[in-house]
């Protein structure tokens, strides 16, 4: 027998996932930028990927940017076709007119 929940699941909350992506993107350029006057200590220590590790995560992190700002905005536009719609039922204009 599958079990079944006891209660309804709550709605997914709702993030700003630009500015979060957007600050862990600066995040990782900052690091870059910190560790790159250490590239040859770093090197002579058998780490010296860290700094390109770094661009690379910011620079993943700028396409998960464009993502994140494509993704909002067609969620935008679909909350608002949606609004239309539904403020004007189908087969009346604006103005309620047939």
């Amino acid at each position: 027998m599958p079990k079944t929940p006891l209660h309804p699941s709550p709605p997914p909350l709702e993030a700003n996932d630009v500015a979060i992506v957007g600050g862990g993107t600066v995040l990782w350029f900052v690091a870059f930028l910190v560790l790159l006057p250490f590239q040859g200590t770093l090197s002579d220590h058998d780490h010296g990927t860290w700094p390109w590790v770094c661009l690379s995560g910011g620079l993943l992190g700028l396409i998960g940017l464009w993502y994140c700002r494509a993704r909002r905005d067609a969620i935008a536009r679909s909350r608002a076709a949606e609004a239309a719609a539904a403020a004007h039922p189908e087969g009346t204009g604006p103005d309620g007119a047939a």
